[in-house]
């Protein structure tokens, strides 16, 4: 049975009791904020504190705890939410997980080669428990990045949903979700990763080469700028 307690509690990948995200957290958030004040202050470090990077996709278990991903700077959906989620949970204010398969229609060149797909398989996102009910908050696309595709900004003020837009500014499709896998007090691991081997059976060898001397953090915003540059 599921108890607002668990989504306080630290876990494998959301260590929330880790030093570096207590005092991560406590330099975000003031004494005197409430839980809606503390969610929306959160979510703004992660979207824009934490740059979005796809290239980080990783088959390795230790690249999804919040503790590295805090250490490492940059993640892609699932990272960023799993470190809001435990930044949250610090705070004292109940956070989980949520997957979706979502259809991306904006991707760059080099993405969408990599991929062989535009449908991003367990896209990651969070669910605050805020006013006694669960809010929505995608914390993924940090604000320069959308910039340079012409996207919206997802705002977050802790009342209402934030989701992924259908549309980009111009009136292009942009997200379509297409399949809920619900939510979760932690990563289930083993799930995604079969979903992804499902998904991308080619992506194993090319993100361990990648890796080795390939893509590395803010080349994909440079994809985006240099794509719709031109």
């Amino acid at each position: 049975m599921d108890t607002i307690e668990q989504y306080l509690k630290p876990t494998y990948f959301i260590d929330c009791d880790d030093p570096s995200i207590i005092s991560r957290t406590r330099s975000i958030i003031g004494p005197d904020d409430g839980d809606i004040e503390k969610a929306v202050k959160l979510f703004y470090a992660v979207r824009d504190g934490i740059p979005y990077n796809p290239y980080r996709t990783s088959f390795e278990r230790d690249h999804y705890r919040a503790s590295f991903i805090l250490k490492q700077g940059d993640g892609f959906c699932v990272q960023k939410a799993i470190l809001l989620a435990a930044l949250s949970r610090a705070a004292g204010v109940p956070c989980r997980l949520r997957f979706a398969d979502v259809r991306n229609h904006l991707v760059t060149r080099q993405l969408r080669e990599l991929m062989q797909t535009d449908v991003f398989a367990f896209h990651g996102y969070n669910e605050f428990n805020l006013g006694e009910r669960w809010i929505k908050a995608t914390p993924a696309f940090n604000l320069s990045l959308c910039e340079k595709f012409g996207i919206h900004a997802l705002d977050f003020n802790g009342r209402d949903d934030s989701i992924l837009h259908p549309f980009d500014q111009r009136g292009n499709r942009h997200m379509e979700y297409l399949r809920d896998y619900g939510p979760f007090d932690d990563l289930p691991f083993e799930m995604m990763m079969a979903e992804y081997h499902r998904h991308y059976p080619h992506l194993a060898a090319l993100i361990e080469r990648a890796g080795a001397g390939g893509a590395r953090p803010g080349d994909f915003e440079r994809e985006a700028g240099e794509e719709n540059d031109g």
